[in-house]
Order: C-alpha cells, then structure tokens, then sequence
C-alpha cells in the first residue's frame, strides 16, 4: 500500500467533493467511543464548508449514523455510518443496506463472557455492525483480533472483520467506505466533481482507493502505509487545510 508520492495534498477549491471521515480526523481519538468531544470550531467550520461548495460535504465514518446526527446538533449534511452500511443523502433519503442480524446478536452473546474476563475490553453494538474496541487494554490486541476472526468466521453468512486503531469490527461483506463514496458521486451535488477523501485508519484505505480510480484527492492523516495519495500530519492539519478552501469567501 505503498503511495505514489507522500507530500502536502493540493490548495483544495470549493468545486472538489469532499468526504471526511470523522474520529482521528477531525477529531482526535478519544479513550472510549462515548468520550470523543465535537467543538464549536469543528461544527462551525464544516458547516462554511458545506454552503461554499454548494453542499458537496459528507462525512464517511464508522459510526453509528445516529451518533454522527446526535454530535452533530442543527447541522445537516450527508452521513454515511457504519463505514456505509447506512447513509443519508443530500435530499435527506435514507439508505440502509441489509445485515444479517441473528448472526450478530449470536456473536454478541458469545462475546459477553469474554468482557467478565476482561474488563478492558469494549463492546459497540452500532446497530448493523459489533465493534470490540481494546482501546483501555492495548496488550489484548492479537487475542481481540484472533476472536474476532473466528466469531466472524463460525458465523458464515457473509460477514467480515475491519480492523482499526485499537479496534476490530464484525461487518457485513461488500459494503465500505470505498462503496459510499461511490454511491455519493452518482448523486447530485457529488457527481461531476473531482472527489477528496481524508482518512485516517485502516478502514478508510477503501475510500482512498475509491478516489484514487478517479484520480481525486486522497488524503492519509498521520502515519503509517497507505494508498493515500498525500499526507497530513494531525486533526489540527486537516482543519487548516480544509479551512483553507473558505479564504476569503466569508
């Protein structure tokens, strides 16, 4: 996953269509899911964004989309949630694709006597998808994994496991990041524009190829291989660049 070239990403204009992904990158990641913090600034500058390039901002993450809505407040804008399992469009439809949920609330349950023996351990229940997060309990990392794999595997109906930073997710198979980015640019305000993604963890490498099949922006937060195109060292470096875009407009 090596990327063709790692510098700073291009002056971004406002007829780009931008796709954001959420925790580590636009905002830091926090110790449990429930304690991440959305500020002002944050709210204030995607929402500039959002009117000046005349609607073309969606946020792409793993959350729930009832959490992104929740954080979010008054603003309005199209969500993908659970890596785009679940997404509303810029008219405000929303779009759910199917998941198996007998099988989930089986995995669920084969892993509450793991979260006794372990309390560092965190199970999310996103609604669609079951995420294990050792966040608290990093040296549980390769256990968490192997059971997650085997979970997903004894289940058998088309199920997969994302890993992420210091958290590994049970998903139905076939539908990521990379897919709603997709299903976004066949829509209006999205189609026709040159597309940016900004990503920091694994499952976002699905976005980036996504965007790298039509030569857009792909833009890889800290660290670590990647298919990104261009780098950005940090939350607050992503913010400056994205609030580079408004200069002068308001």
């Amino acid at each position: 996953m090596t990327p063709p070239h790692r510098g700073l990403p291009p002056q971004p204009r406002l007829d780009w269509a931008y796709f954001l992904d959420v925790d580590g990158t636009l905002i830091d990641i926090a110790d449990t899911p429930d304690a991440v913090h959305v500020d002002t600034a944050l709210l204030e500058l995607i929402a500039r964004l959002h009117r000046a390039s005349g609607g073309a901002v969606a946020l792409v993450s793993g959350r729930a989309l009832s959490f992104l809505e929740h954080r979010l407040g008054t603003l309005r804008l199209p969500l993908a949630g659970q890596h785009g399992l679940e997404r509303r469009d810029a008219a405000g439809r929303l779009w759910i694709h199917a998941a198996p949920p007998e099988a989930k609330c089986a995995i669920k349950e084969a892993l509450a006597p793991v979260l006794a023996r372990h309390p560092g351990l965190l199970v999310e229940d996103k609604g669609l998808t079951l995420a294990l997060h050792y966040r608290l309990a990093p040296h549980l990392a390769a256990y968490a994994r192997r059971l997650m794999d085997r979970l997903a595997d004894t289940a058998g109906v088309g199920l997969e496991v994302q890993r992420g930073k210091r958290v590994v997710e049970i998903k139905p198979s076939g539908i990521d990041k990379g897919t709603a980015v997709a299903e976004y640019l066949a829509e209006s305000p999205f189609k026709g524009r040159p597309a940016v993604f900004i990503g920091d963890d694994l499952n976002d490498e699905h976005g980036f190829a996504e965007v790298n099949k039509l030569d857009g922006v792909s833009i890889k937060v800290g660290k670590g291989a990647s298919c990104a195109r261009f780098r950005l060292r940090d939350v607050a470096s992503v913010r400056r660049w994205l609030g580079e875009a408004l200069r002068g407009r308001e």
